[in-house]
């Protein structure tokens, strides 16, 4: 038996944020990130929503990127405080899911950070409020997955924390809100997308519900995010739809280990983070070379190229396919400024003799990371060291 869940009601298209004024509650949790949602008015908006709707009003602002487990501890204090039946969140990834967090730890004060880690172990959730999620960028998805990374700074940590529990109730996607993103961060979270969509085609646990939904997201990301990243308006508006559709696949069919490799290496070393929607950018051509060795994978990569339509990906030949899709992705990574290597990134902050000395333990910790279960092909702490450096030399894949 497999499950498949969504939301219970998704909004989408330009004015879609004022469904807020359909919730009913007595009181809401507003939790923002930084400036940007106040700075376009989106915030003021959501308040003013919220208000219409006859509930009062709270803010918890300023989660940073990559939110820590003391920023969710924090909320959830402010949440145990003020008591609101409604949890509103509007951002980026980050927000969204340091406030999936805070929800746990409210209803839930006593329970533990590690227990959270363990992945579909939550307790209960809407024995106090229900939870709205509002995204500002076209990557994460988090507004209609059972997912959400928070980060161990001490440990130098991402952890996913996935359970179903913490799937939003209602999700607002409103393209007007994804047309504030600067370009960069436009390339990141639409590679995040595609590396969604991609990982749940070829997942281990794939099925008829997310088969369809991964193909058209990884279509309609192909089309639009190099124009979007450009500055098309259009396009960025079928890119808040196509990261939507990517998300509800890979909730459902979950991912594989470019997720894996992306949470161990995103704040593992000293000379800064490698954003999450780069990381997978820059692995994602290496772990399809891995998880080709498997026949299974090898004919869906295959798949996902005979449906794009690209040149010389016949099924009759699926490593002909494979080689064409590495390609293609290698060719949006160009054309949206990602760098194919972890050397290059962001011009080499990344410290080559850091690298090579944390990468036995970074590479075990990627094996045990939640994400790991639904890779097509198993994997080995000596395999993941092996190509987490053909990720950093940028390398071809032959093991």
């Amino acid at each position: 038996m497999a499950r498949f869940t969504l939301p219970r009601d998704l909004y989408h298209g330009k004015g879609a944020l004022e469904a807020l004024k359909t919730l009913k509650g007595k009181k809401a949790i507003v939790v923002v990130g930084g400036g940007s949602m106040k700075k376009f008015g989106f915030l003021d908006k959501t308040v003013s929503y919220l208000k219409e709707a006859g509930m009062e009003v709270e803010l918890f602002e300023g989660v940073e990127p990559d939110p820590s487990v003391e920023t969710v501890m924090k909320g959830a204090a402010a949440m145990q405080k003020f008591c609101p039946d409604w949890i509103v969140s509007i951002g980026g990834g980050s927000p969204i899911d340091a406030a999936k967090a805070m929800w746990a730890f409210y209803e839930y004060p006593d329970t533990k950070f590690e227990t959270l880690c363990n992945p579909f172990h939550f307790p209960t959730l809407r024995t106090k409020a229900k939870f709205c999620a509002i995204p500002s960028t076209s990557g994460t998805a988090t507004e209609v997955t059972a997912f959400a990374v928070i980060t161990d700074y001490k440990a130098g940590i991402k952890y996913p924390l996935a359970d179903f529990n913490i799937t939003p109730d209602v999700a607002i996607v409103d393209p007007a809100l994804a047309e504030t993103m600067p370009p960069k961060l436009t390339a990141n979270t639409g590679m995040d997308a595609m590396t969604h969509a991609i990982e749940a085609y070829v997942s281990t646990l794939n099925c008829n519900y997310t088969d369809p939904l991964a193909l058209h997201a990884i279509k309609m990301i192909s089309e639009h995010l190099v124009n979007s990243y450009k500055g098309d308006k259009e396009a960025r508006a079928k890119m808040h739809d196509a990261q939507c559709l990517a998300g509800m696949a890979f909730s459902n069919a979950l991912l594989g280990i470019v997720h894996s490799m992306a949470h161990k290496t995103g704040a593992a070393y000293s000379g800064g983070h490698i954003v999450h929607g780069a990381a997978n950018a820059m692995y994602l051509p290496k772990v399809i070379q891995f998880n080709a060795k498997d026949s299974v994978a090898e004919k869906r990569y295959a798949e996902i190229a005979h449906f794009l339509g690209l040149h010389h990906a016949g099924l009759r030949h699926p490593i002909e396919g494979v080689r064409a899709l590495v390609n293609h992705i290698r060719h949006m990574n160009k054309d949206l400024d990602i760098p194919h290597g972890i050397k290059d990134y962001e011009g080499g902050i990344i410290n080559e003799k850091e690298f090579l000395e944390k990468l036995p333990h970074v590479a075990a910790n990627a094996v045990g990371d939640a994400c790991t279960g639904s890779n097509p092909r198993k994997i080995t702490p000596p395999e993941m060291e092996k190509l987490l450096k053909a990720c950093f030399y940028d390398t071809d894949v032959d093991f």
